[in-house]
This record gives C-alpha cells, structure tokens and sequence, in this order.
C-alpha cells in the first residue's frame, strides 16, 4: 500500500478534517486519483489514519488557482512556501516546480 508522510504538526490538521490536501513534489509514488494510501507521522512512522485520493492534480506552483488552494495550509508568499518545501524535499524549490496537488476523503 502507498504511504504519504505528514509533518507532525500537521497529522491533528488532516484528523480533524482542516486538511484535506497535500502537495507533493517529485512524486515517486504515483499518486492516483482513487489510490487508497496510508498515511504516516513523518517523525514517529506510525500510521494514523487511511484516505482515498479523490483528486489529483499536476502543474507549476505559479498556475495554482485558489480553488487547488483549499484544504491545504497557507503561506504568506512563494518565498515561505519555498522554503518549507525546500526543507522537506531537500532541493530548490521555486514557483516553476511542479506539484502534485492531491485531495483526500479519510477512510474511517
């Protein structure tokens, strides 16, 4: 079974329903609308929950719409964002990245 990691401060965001997407660059997984995956504390590796991907959408950063948006955390401005996902992918990020917007409805 697939497995997507979250940050820990944002495993209660996604239980809690606040979160309902993610993005992910550099997809090794492929990511499919209808996948059911696991999803995972990224710090402790411990599953806590299940989830059917119910969208899944690929393009640059800069052609996200504010609709992709929903569901996910915000970010002042592409700089913050950049940052963040630089730490979490270890690789320059900029507004031309592709990401892979990808919505979720938690399997209870």
């Amino acid at each position: 079974m697939k497995r997507i990691k979250f940050a820990p401060n944002l495993v209660q965001l996604v239980l809690d329903g606040t979160k309902t997407s993610t993005w992910r660059l550099w997809d090794d997984k492929d990511l499919q609308t209808g996948d059911i995956v696991e999803f995972v504390n990224a710090e402790t590796l411990e599953v806590f929950s299940k989830a059917e991907l119910t969208k899944v959408i690929e393009k640059p950063f800069k052609d996200l719409t504010d609709d992709e948006k929903e569901g996910h955390e915000k970010y002042i401005n592409t700089e913050e964002m950049s940052k963040k996902f630089e730490e979490y992918y270890h690789k320059p990020v900029d507004e031309n990245t592709l990401f892979k917007i990808v919505h979720f409805r938690l399997i209870k």
